[in-house]
Formats: structure tokens, sequence, C-alpha cells
């Protein structure tokens, strides 16, 4: 079967030949330059054969035109540090501007795209792209503590932001239509009880989500929705228009069982991101994804981590991951 047609069985709820599963992290530094990203991305899917690739640049690829600056100073998760913040005022929101994905670092991200979907010519694998929301774009932009109170004391200035952030991503969608990616991974962050009230999410995030949600092309077939934090509201996106719902299910308390009750597509996790993928062993491994599987019995489920794999995960618990989903012989 191939890897298009076992996934839509799976998002459809049909059995497909076997459950399809993915990994995907960061690869800092290579990320800065597009051979490089590119050539990662391929001999990460080269070495593992998984159901799809999903792209995963730094999360300032959006923002560095703006002027926000980051490095890797080491952390497991491949992630950056964030060097220099865009807005410092509550002011500064007003003064973004719709980026042009032609040009600066969006266009490397463009370009990365059109290089994978050269290089990957006719065989078939699914590609997805990142998609940081709206409202992790502002995190980023102002950091936590700082968007937290400009949420609270300047919220239409902050509406204002998030306006211009939302124009922005919806012309680097536009931008990206051309390397004919399946979908696009978007990552929700901020809606989790630890960061924000549902109100809060409610006003400030939902409604930018769904605006860029909604204009996603119609042959996009394989749009994940990934909702960060380990205390997620699960009950505000079972509604969005997505074909799979990705989390901490892990160590959140919404289960894998449960999240297939509230949302009709597939949902995706199963193991967890450090405890057993980063710090276990393959035998841990291989029990968890068994519990996985019954607790979905293997149908609308695609078996993966709750976040990105840590980039010092040990090989054999990648191969334990991928071999899961074998038959036995």
């Amino acid at each position: 079967m191939s890897k298009r047609a076992r996934l839509e069985r799976a998002i459809s709820g049909e059995l497909p030949d076997r459950v399809p599963v993915a990994l995907w992290r960061h690869f800092p530094g290579d990320d800065q330059r597009p051979p490089d990203f590119v050539e990662s991305l391929l001999g990460f899917q080269r070495q593992y054969d998984w159901d799809l690739i999903k792209v995963t640049p730094a999360s300032s690829y959006c923002l560095a035109d703006y002027g926000a600056q980051d490095e890797w100073i080491g952390s497991l998760e491949g992630t950056n540090r964030y060097t220099r913040r865009v807005v410092q005022r509550s002011a500064d929101w007003l003064d973004l501007r719709p980026l042009d994905p032609t040009r600066g670092t969006l266009s490397t991200q463009v370009a990365v795209l059109r290089m994978l979907k050269e290089a990957l010519g006719s065989e078939d694998v699914p590609y997805i792209m990142t998609i940081y929301s709206p409202l992790a774009q502002a995190k980023n932009l102002a950091g936590s503590e700082m968007l937290i109170t400009h949420l609270r004391s300047a919220p239409e200035r902050l509406h204002t932001g998030l306006n211009t952030l939302t124009e922005s991503t919806l012309r680097f969608i536009e931008a990206i239509r051309r390397s004919k990616p399946s979908g696009i991974f978007y990552a929700a962050q901020l809606a989790s009880y630890a960061s924000l009230s549902q109100a809060e999410y409610r006003e400030f995030g939902q409604p930018y989500d769904l605006r860029i949600l909604s204009a996603l092309p119609g042959d996009w077939w394989l749009n994940v929705l990934h909702i960060h934090g380990e205390a997620p509201m699960f009950d505000l996106f079972t509604e969005y228009p997505v074909q799979v719902i990705n989390w901490h299910d892990r160590e959140s308390s919404t289960d894998l069982a449960t999240g297939k009750l509230k949302f009709q597509g597939a949902v995706c996790g199963g193991i967890g991101q450090w405890n057993p993928l980063h710090n276990g062993t393959p035998t841990e491994i291989r029990a968890m994804a068994r519990e996985a599987l019954d607790q979905t019995t293997g149908r609308r489920f695609i078996l993966s981590t709750g976040c990105v794999m840590p980039i010092t995960t040990p090989l054999a618990n990648i191969r334990a991951v991928r071999q899961a989903v074998e038959p036995t012989r």
C-alpha cells in the first residue's frame, strides 16, 4: 500500500495494511542552509522510511525578517533560544507589517520545499510544512511573559499584531502551494491551561487559527494540528478543519482513546517523547506502542510522539518505533 493510501485509510477509519508511523526532529545548524536542511530531511527519511516527512525549521523562520534573532546552544530538542525579541512595548504590535514570502528568511523556506519536492521526484512520500500559529509567533516575538501582559493590558494592540501575523502566514502558505505539500503541521502553542484561560485562547488564538486553517487549499489532504503543552485545551480543537490531531498524550489527561472519542479524524502519538523514547529502551518502546495500538484498535491512528524527537535519541529506540508497526512473523 502506498504511504498516501495508508494514511488516507487511517484517517477515514478504515483498516490500512499497517498503522502509519512517523517521527520528526529539528536539525540545528543544518536548518540554516536549504541544501543541508533538505539533505538532513531526506537522510532521516531514507534511514527509517517514515510514512510522512514533517519539515521542522527553527521557529524563527517566520519572524527573522521582523528582526528576531536566535541561536542553538545545545537544546536536546534541537530548538533555538531567542536572543533578540522584537516586541518590547505594546505599541510595537502596531508597527508589524505582513512579510513578503519571496524575500528574506521566508523565501529560504519556500526554497526548502521546492528542493525537497525536486529531490523526491515521483517517490510516494507525503511531506508537510510546519506553520506556527499567530499566537505562537507572537509569543516568540515578545516572550511569554510580555505577551500575556499585553494580552491582558493592551488587547486591541495585540489583536492588530495578530491580524498582521495571520496575513503574513496566509501569504507564505500561498507561496508554498507550488511545491505541492500534502498539508501543514499547525503548531498551536499557548492552548494550555498552564498558560491561558480557555476564554483567553478563544479570543486571542482560535479566530486566527480558523482563518488560516479555513483558507488551506482543498487538495491538501494531510493537515495535522499540534496542541502543545501538558495541559491542552483539547475540547477547543475537536471541530478544527484538520485531518489529524497530535498532542502530548502521554503527559496529559487526554489519552488517545479519549481523543478518538472527541475528534473524528486520526489521532497521532502514543510514545512518550522523553520516556521512553529518549531515556528508555527498545523493550519499553515496544510495550508502549502495543498499549497505544490496544487503545486505538489500530484505526484512526498514527504512531508517533507528542512532540519533536530529541536529537540525542538512541538509534535503537528510533528503530524500535519504526519496527513496532510491522506485522509480527
